[in-house]
């Protein structure tokens, strides 16, 4: 029985002696990470892919996540006229396998406060410190980019891949706000006035053309009522001169005496013009009427 109870009792050790060892040289290193293998406290130049590995009793394996990572930052910053900015931005980033062991080594797994965190830090304050606080406001999309510019090459040293950054927010301060606010509003109301003058103009403008063209129309009109005009008399004139021409063509020496004759009245003309002046014509009927009233004059004075 003693034997029994002495086999026991090793086989119990030993399966304890197995599960030990067992979970002292089996690691396993999950979907999206690499093992960093320390040995004593030294960092190995090798690191573990994903999956199941054995590894030596005093061996440790530290588990670096190479997936896209994001941080949330919330920091402050001043203008280049010094106005004070609060901002709220993320940050995307991965670490890259082959190296992971190096920055283990280099800089610990707290690799995101020791390096990014304050690097983000002052490329933030550098950037925003070149513009105008109302400049930030308008380079909102541009300002993360010039910011990952920065700090892009610096992670890069430490095998962080930085993948963007982008600025969620922005706030300045509420005198800031204001004063930004109005001087939109006075801007808002310039160009209006602006805008107003500029459409009067063109509505002045715009009139002037259609006097001008009025005028013109005017004048083209008046100027084909004279053409008209004109053309009627030199038709008309031209008609005239024809007939003339036609009429004088027809005249003879026993026409005009005829038509003389029948235009006649009876009376004789008192002076008749010749070649040697004016002479006078005797009207023996109007004398002898005259001869008469004279003597009969003379009878009554008698």
């Amino acid at each position: 029985m003693k034997r029994i109870s002495s086999i026991a009792v090793v086989l119990v050790v030993l399966i304890v002696a197995a599960a030990l060892l067992s979970s002292s040289t089996i690691v396993t290193v999950p979907t999206g990470h690499t093992g960093v293998v320390t040995t004593f406290g030294k960092v190995e130049s090798y690191v573990l892919d994903e999956g199941i590995h054995f590894k030596l009793p005093w061996q440790k394996v530290v588990k670096m996540d190479n997936r896209a990572q994001k941080e949330t930052v919330m920091t402050q910053a001043f203008s280049s006229d010094i106005q004070q900015v609060d901002l709220v931005l993320s940050i995307n980033f991965s670490v890259d396998r082959e190296t992971s062991q190096n920055l283990y080594r280099n800089v610990g797994a707290a690799y995101y406060s020791t390096v990014i965190q304050p690097r983000l830090h002052e490329n933030v304050k550098a950037v925003f410190a070149q513009y105008s606080a109302e400049n930030l406001m308008s380079k909102r999309a541009s300002l993360s980019g010039e910011i990952a510019e920065l700090l892009r090459p610096e992670m890069k040293k430490y095998g962080i891949e930085l993948i963007n950054i982008s600025i969620e927010d922005i706030d300045f301060t509420d005198v800031f706000t204001d004063a930004v606010e109005a001087k939109q509003v006075a801007e808002q109301s310039k160009l209006k006035a602006a805008i107003e003058q500029e459409q009067k103009l063109l509505e002045a403008q715009k009139e002037a053309e259609r006097q001008v063209i009025a005028a013109k129309a005017d004048a083209d009109v008046r100027k084909i009522e004279a053409d008209a005009e004109a053309y009627s008399r030199l038709t008309r004139a031209e008609a005239e001169a024809e007939a003339n021409a036609k009429i004088a063509a027809s005249l003879t020496e026993e026409l005009i005496r005829y038509t003389q004759a029948m235009r006649w009245n009876g009376e004789l003309p008192e002076f008749y013009g010749g070649s040697e002046g004016v002479l006078p014509i005797l009207n023996f009927g109007d004398g002898t009427a005259r001869q008469s009233d004279q003597s009969q004059g003379q009878s009554q004075s008698e």
